[in-house]
């Protein structure tokens, strides 16, 4: 079985999401090594392996480098961590979720060079200084390009020939067990009636003064939050009887939040950061029933306005959420029906095996072979971190 090792900004026990959907799925035709953002230690320099599903192991690097993410600083230890990683002779599929780990790429004499865009990272706050001249490295080298939605498809493939458009899917049986409302989740049983609900990465990308403005326009709306905080001031956040913070929670649990809820929520702010985002949970809530509302993310709007509410000011969207309350059992009903369709042609397991069958036929270019001129001239220059949670 091949090699297939992922540099990943996320790590794999934070919120379960793309890297995770693919992975554990391509684990049927590959050794994957899932290669995490160094964590800062005292002592020798080590790498902690972690068995989290077959053929899936985490490669969890310790250093006691004082920097944080893939910094050049890092790069000479990782080198030496990562020096043994496969088998000599042995040529792997290597996999990038940031452009920032590229200069790790050198002796690892990969046979193809994949980069999965699922974000625009560059337009995350506090981005890294070398980003952009990383991943143009990157899109130089790499042999595949898949992005996570139509906006980060329409911006990179122009720079890449062989560029694919594969936006966020959903395991469907997963979240369809919501529809049963008996299972909703305990800890939200003592939160009244009715229950507006949202899960997710609260960070730069989450409109937080919509929110505040929909839970003083309703005291009677419940908004329940599932997710961590991120990158935000907690004085920042709406803070309201109404307004109830869950926390993180694993993906076991999120079908029995939205059990309980009757309107997902999609607050996003329109901003950079969220110009190119493709949501996975908007097609997850389809897979529950639940009526939702967005702001106009174009991944969202283009493609499922006619299923999802999308409002554009904070009174928009407040009207929404009153209408997707006040919705008939028809009305409900007919909306179930057109997000069962939308549902009914995506899946995880399509997606992963479209990018096995592209990998599978792919000539690669090996232009990483021998080590790459323009990435060891990118290393000269000096590297922010890129936050472990940046995305």
């Amino acid at each position: 079985m091949q090699t297939l090792i992922v540099f990943c900004h996320l790590r794999w026990d934070f919120v379960f999401q793309r890297p995770q959907h693919l992975m554990t799925r391509l684990a049927e035709h590959y050794n994957i090594l899932f290669i995490e953002e160094p964590v800062q230690t005292e002592g020798p320099a080590h790498l902690k392996k972690t068995a989290v599903a077959p053929n899936i192991t985490v490669c969890q690097p310790h250093t006691n480098v004082p920097h944080y993410g893939f910094h050049d600083d890092q790069i000479p230890v990782l080198q030496g961590l990562l020096s043994d990683l496969v088998p000599e002779g042995e040529r792997p599929v290597v996999w990038f979720y940031t452009p920032m780990a590229l200069p790790l790429l050198q002796g690892l004499d990969p046979a193809l060079v994949v980069y999965d865009c699922m974000d625009e990272l560059a337009a995350f706050k506090n981005p890294p200084k070398q980003l952009l001249q990383r991943e143009s490295a990157l899109l130089n080298i790499a042999d595949l390009v898949f992005t996570g939605g139509p906006s980060l498809y329409e911006a990179k493939k122009n720079r890449h020939a062989n560029a694919h458009c594969f936006s966020s899917s959903v395991d469907a049986a997963h979240f369809r067990q919501a529809l049963d409302a008996a299972i909703s989740h305990p800890d939200q049983a003592h939160v009244a009636g009715p229950r507006l609900g949202f899960y997710g990465v609260i960070d730069e990308r989450f409109d937080t003064g919509l929110v505040r403005e929909m839970a003083a326009a309703h005291p009677e709306w419940q908004i329940v939050l599932v997710g961590p905080v991120v990158k935000i001031d907690p004085a920042e956040l709406p803070r309201a009887d109404n307004v109830h913070y869950m926390g993180q929670r694993g993906y076991q649990e999120l079908p029995q939040f939205l059990a309980g809820w009757d309107v997902c929520l999609l607050p996003f702010a329109m901003n950079e950061s969220t110009k190119f985002i493709s949501p996975t949970k908007v097609l997850e809530y389809m897979a529950a029933e639940k009526p939702s509302v967005s702001t106009p993310i174009t991944d969202v709007k283009v493609p499922y306005g006619d299923v999802v509410a999308i409002a554009e000011t904070p009174a928009e969207y407040i009207a929404a959420c009153e209408r997707m309350l006040a919705q008939s059992a028809e009305e409900n009903a007919a909306m179930a029906k057109r997000m069962r369709a939308v549902v009914a042609n995506t899946s995880w397991d399509k997606t992963s095996a479209r990018m096995h069958e592209l990998i599978s036929n792919a000539v690669p270019g090996n232009k990483a072979r021998p080590a790459p001129v323009a990435t060891e001239a990118v290393i000269e220059k000096r590297a922010e971190p890129l936050p472990v949670q940046a995305a």
